[in-house]
């Protein structure tokens, strides 16, 4: 039982999940509060099966004008994501499905068909302007439920025959099961792969990204992908003032050394519900922290939880945040790493499919 705000919140640990809790759709008309009415009830498990129901799609591409983002369009295969990792920013976005941003988040997922399609589609059109493409600006396309339903290689094959740049953002294994495509794209400078590194610890990461790769094998697929040609990069995000922020010049050295050229960082977010259920994991994970820790993020958001604003969501802002800003830049420098850009991805070779015969027929 945890007290987040006004009243007090049941939560569980959920073996294999990241949330403890179904936090209230904010969106719903009506409010559920689970109440012990004396009755002797069987306990329920405290696993959780995953659910996976199917969507047609409309469209494809989500579009952005953020200042704080390198590019101006994403694409996500998958609504909600197995890893479970209770930080996400996206958890929120589950909401618009009627879904809550916690547990449901992480359980009830949603698979987009007919992607390849819609992309096709908007690839035709007489106005599309050729610019990368961010796989996973969302949620991971390379969670567990891409190795059966393979979205996200149906689209790397479109991409890589209409010769359009990609970007794809990572905490997967997985990726590796592509080398055949992505080192193509590489010789025709059409992709680059970023690795999310937040913690070398395997037991935090067990609580934090419950079901994503561990430390040691998402090193070991930055390996790879540079023995194999394939520009690879890393993120340390989210960066958790308090938890993980004394972890930053380790996992850059531990990167360099695994072959990435590229680094950039991003601090902590907690939007909408992502707050209450960041603080009652602490609260079930790390109790002799959690103060310290949300005090910590207050002092970097102006004393909120969160601050959203354009330049100041993923920097954060006041001397902590200035100080990992500072630790950041001195040890990019030494391992000689540079800054996260997709400019150089090659654009001039994009040949959209109605130009391609039958290629998809």
């Amino acid at each position: 039982m945890a007290s987040l705000g006004k009243s007090p919140i049941r939560t569980t640990v959920h073996k294999g999940r990241g949330a403890t809790y179904d936090p209230h759709n904010r969106f719903a008309p009506t409010h559920s509060v689970a109440e012990d009415d004396g009755w002797w009830r069987e306990e329920t498990s405290p696993t959780r099966a995953t659910e996976v129901r199917e969507e047609t799609s409309k469209s494809a591409l989500s579009w952005n004008r953020s200042p704080d983002l390198p590019f101006d369009r994403s694409l996500n295969p998958y609504r909600g994501c197995e890893h479970g990792c209770v930080y996400c920013y996206a958890r929120p976005s589950h909401a618009y499905w009627d879904q809550s941003p916690g547990l449901d988040f992480e359980t009830r997922l949603i698979a987009r068909n007919g992607l390849v399609e819609r992309l096709s589609e908007e690839f035709c059109k007489p106005g599309y302007v050729c610019r990368p493409i961010n796989l996973s600006g969302n949620t991971d396309c390379y969670q567990p439920l891409e190795a059966k339903r393979q979205l996200t290689r149906q689209l790397l094959e479109l991409l890589l025959a209409c010769r359009h740049p990609v970007t794809i953002v990572t905490k997967s294994t997985l990726v590796l099961r592509d080398m055949d495509m992505l080192a193509e794209m590489a010789e025709h400078r059409l992709v680059r792969v970023f690795i999310s590194l937040t913690s070398l610890d395997a037991n935090m990461k067990r609580t934090l990204e419950p079901r994503a790769a561990s430390p040691q094998a998402r090193l070991k697929v930055i390996r790879e992908l540079n023995t194999a040609g394939i520009p690879v990069g890393t993120l340390v995000s989210p960066v958790i003032p308090g938890l993980t922020d004394h972890e930053i010049e380790r996992i850059l050295e531990a990167a360099s050394r695994a072959g990435a050229r590229t680094a950039s960082w991003m601090l902590l977010r907690l939007p909408h519900e992502v707050a209450p259920l960041f603080e009652a994991w602490l609260e079930a994970h790390y109790p002799e922290r959690a103060a310290k820790v949300m005090s910590l993020i207050r002092q970097c958001r102006g004393g909120k939880a969160y601050d959203a604003q354009f330049g100041k969501r993923f920097r954060g802002e006041g001397i902590f945040a200035d100080m990992i800003a500072q630790r950041f830049n001195r040890a990019s420098r030494q391992w000689n790493f540079q800054s996260r850009s997709e400019q150089g991805l090659n654009t001039r070779d994009f040949r959209p499919p109605n130009a391609q015969g039958d290629l998809f027929y």
